[in-house]
């Protein structure tokens, strides 16, 4: 009797590690696609807003005036986005603890 509970014991453990395995397996390959997912987004975001910058300086006349204008509307983003941070952060917050209540 005893063998047979060292057996499943061991067993039982085999398999624990086997499941282990498969989830950091499975986690792993969803981090390595999440990772490529983003640094192509943001290749493209930013080679796009560099043919924006582009196109207005082309439209203006002066290429720098066209990069100031792009740069000038991401420093209005980046001020509006510190002065709303706290109700960012709340709303998010709430969403986030509401899932957990449904």
């Amino acid at each position: 009797m005893l063998d047979l509970v060292k057996e499943y014991a061991s067993k039982r453990i085999d398999l624990l590690k086997m499941e282990a395995a498969e989830k950091s397996s499975l986690t792993a390959g969803m981090f390595t696609v999440f990772a490529i997912a983003i640094v192509a987004g943001l290749f493209f975001i930013l080679l796009l807003n560099i043919g924006i910058a582009l196109l207005i300086g082309k439209y203006i006349g002066n290429y720098g005036y066209g990069l100031l204008i792009v740069s000038g509307f991401y420093l209005l983003v980046l001020i509006i986005v510190l002065l709303a941070r706290r109700s960012i952060v709340n709303g998010v917050a709430n969403k986030i603890i509401k899932s957990f209540n449904e």
